[in-house]
């Protein structure tokens, strides 16, 4: 298992990835509505490491309380049947179970604080 990248709640999609780009010097890998969430994400990057930001703006969340803008961390497994059944067996909370987006499978679980964790399967 690896960490994939971190994913922070934004109120404005456009205001937050100028501020990524701009003053920490991020570039914008890519952009694209989740319909299935009702949801728009982008993709950041800086030179030199592998891991990314993920910025998550849900078009239907006016309002934040502290502590809403981390979303998730996102893991890259395997085989998502294989650890999703292993997780289960262990009693880890599934909070959606697996389903296919952009050629790959996405499913998430929660930790004991109810910190959601992505998982991603890529073909």
């Amino acid at each position: 298992m690896k960490l994939l990248h971190t994913s922070i709640n934004v109120k404005d999609m456009d205001g937050s990835i100028e501020f990524y780009t701009k003053n920490l010097g991020m570039k914008l890998e890519s952009r694209s509505e989740i319909k299935q969430n009702n949801a728009e994400i982008a993709f950041l990057s800086i030179a030199g490491t592998n891991h990314n930001i993920e910025l998550t703006w849900w078009k239907g969340k006016k309002d934040y309380t502290e502590g809403d803008q981390l979303d998730h961390i996102a893991f890259g497994v395997e085989d998502m049947d294989k650890f999703i059944g292993e997780m289960k067996s262990r009693g880890v909370e599934i909070a959606k179970e697996p389903y296919s987006l952009g050629g790959g499978k996405l499913a998430f679980i929660k930790d004991p604080n109810g910190i959601w964790i992505e998982l991603i399967e890529r073909k």
